[in-house]
């Protein structure tokens, strides 16, 4: 028998360091009469880029490295419908030498604690050869200002 990992715990706004606001939309609604769930990782993406350009560390035409998903995963506890307001919290919980681990909090306006919480691997990679390539300045110091560790038991 293999001991389970501890059952993930909705986390404060104060556990991310920047926050990007987003407006649901009509269409993010599925049959359940709630945001569906690939709709998150949307809000995610978006927030992550809107940080990555907002840094110099990602023109959209040229940028090399890249950053590529290799995984991605999102925790629920509470539901998120249309018309709510979201805001998304993005930290950077693991810094690598090509991979960067993001950690994001997706807020209902005015809730202090998440809704769901995501997180991305990105592995770096040449916008040409797609093999791995160390951070570049950019990358790294973003990383270390939106650095918050993960706790010992998510790791």
């Amino acid at each position: 028998m293999t001991a389970s990992k501890p059952r993930p715990k909705a986390e404060p706004r104060s556990a991310y360091r920047e926050f990007y606001q987003m407006q649901t939309r009509w269409s993010d609604m599925d049959i359940y009469g709630h945001v569906n769930n690939v709709v998150y990782m949307q809000y995610c993406d978006a927030a992550l880029n809107r940080s990555l350009i907002a840094a110099g560390a990602l023109d959209l035409l040229g940028s090399t490295p890249i950053g590529i998903v290799a995984r991605n995963s999102t925790n629920y506890f509470a539901e998120i419908s249309y018309p709510d307001n979201v805001a998304v919290g993005v930290r950077v919980e693991h810094i690598g030498n090509t991979s960067l681990l993001w950690g994001f909090g997706i807020f209902k306006d005015g809730e202090e604690l998440a809704a769901a919480k995501s997180e991305y691997v990105h592995v770096y990679v040449n916008r040409d050869t797609r093999r791995p390539v160390a951070l570049t300045r950019e990358l790294r110091q973003l990383a270390e200002r939106l650095y918050v560790p993960a706790s010992a038991e998510e790791i």
